[in-house]
């Protein structure tokens, strides 16, 4: 089943997708609060196209873990971003992820500001798993049943404001907590079963063009740990709660451009600016597809004091 979240006619509803339509759920119905139940309710209302609403990002999450899962992807940006090459041994070592921001989800058709003073934006092909029922201390086995579903994640990326930042050993900061689409719907879990492999990954197609030129193409199935590992990991020592937003970092193979701009050694394809448009698709869930226009200029703040450290 596909629960999308939707503006039509000035209200804001959600609703199950069938085809080119959307089938209502009764007034009020909030799909966070549906994954959090783990029942879908029965459609009220009559139909209506998809065409003629505005897909808003599937829910509110209550967090965002986004991961690194995906060596080849570490491989490229590494090199793009410090200029280190390979891949750091601790990668391997665990699922490693930082937090992002919940308040900055954007809608699958939605425009993307360029963030305040960034000259090298990219975007980041992701599929994320939502949380559907709490859990801390999860087994890889235990955390299968803890997914209500997945949706497409883009992770856009201000790659020169990233580079600054973690040079301090933090971050990524301002360099990515201005936007994040997801969208353009949930899928439930139960939909992409077909789709696993004999070792338990999602064998899903994944395409990320820039004006309609392909520049990536990978399989998530290409993860270092499937979703399950991803889960237990985030739930070691704290508490998933319904809604948790989990991504799976971004593919290999042009999932972004830092990884092509590493690869090759020049930002080849350039960086994005106002007019360039992403269209991220994975199969069995989606195409999220949004333009970047003009954003606003940063606010200056001062660089800090040098102070002499006295003391009491």
């Amino acid at each position: 089943m596909r629960l999308a979240t939707y503006l039509h006619q000035g209200a804001r509803r959600c609703g199950a997708v069938e085809g080119d339509r959307v089938l209502p759920f009764p007034g009020g119905t909030v799909l966070l609060d549906v994954v959090a139940a783990g029942s879908v309710p029965e459609p009220a209302g009559p139909a209506v196209p998809l065409a003629d609403v505005r897909l808003l990002p599937p829910l509110e999450p209550p967090s965002v873990r986004d991961f690194v899962a995906f060596e080849e992807h570490v491989e490229g940006v590494r090199k793009a971003v410090d200029g280190a090459s390979g891949v750091p041994d601790a990668w391997y070592d665990a699922p490693t992820f930082y937090f992002s921001n919940p308040h900055a989800m954007v809608g699958a058709h939605d425009d993307v500001p360029l963030p305040p003073g960034c000259r090298a934006l990219d975007f980041e092909l992701e599929v994320a798993a939502v949380i559907g029922r709490a859990g801390a201390d999860l087994s890889p086995g235990q955390a299968r049943d803890h997914v209500f579903g997945y949706t497409v994640l883009n992770d856009w990326s201000a790659r020169d404001l990233q580079s600054r930042e973690m040079r301090v050993g933090l971050g990524p900061c301002k360099g990515k907590d201005f936007a994040t689409t997801l969208g353009p719907w949930l899928v439930t879990a139960d939909e992409l079963e077909p789709y696993r492999d004999a070792d338990g990954f999602l064998r899903l197609a994944l395409t990320a063009e820039v004006n309609g030129e392909v520049v990536g193409r990978d399989l998530l199935s290409n993860m270092g740990w499937p979703f399950e590992d991803l889960v237990a990991y985030a739930s070691r020592g704290a508490r998933l709660r319904p809604g948790d937003v989990l991504g799976s970092g971004t593919c290999g193979n042009g999932g972004c451009l830092a990884e092509l701009w590493g690869r090759g050694g020049a930002q080849d394809p350039p960086p994005l600016v106002p007019g360039d448009t992403v269209t991220l698709t994975v199969e069995g869930i989606g195409t999220v597809s949004n333009t970047i226009v003009r954003g606003a200029a940063p606010v200056p703040i001062p660089a800090a004091r040098r102070r002499t450290r006295e003391r009491p």
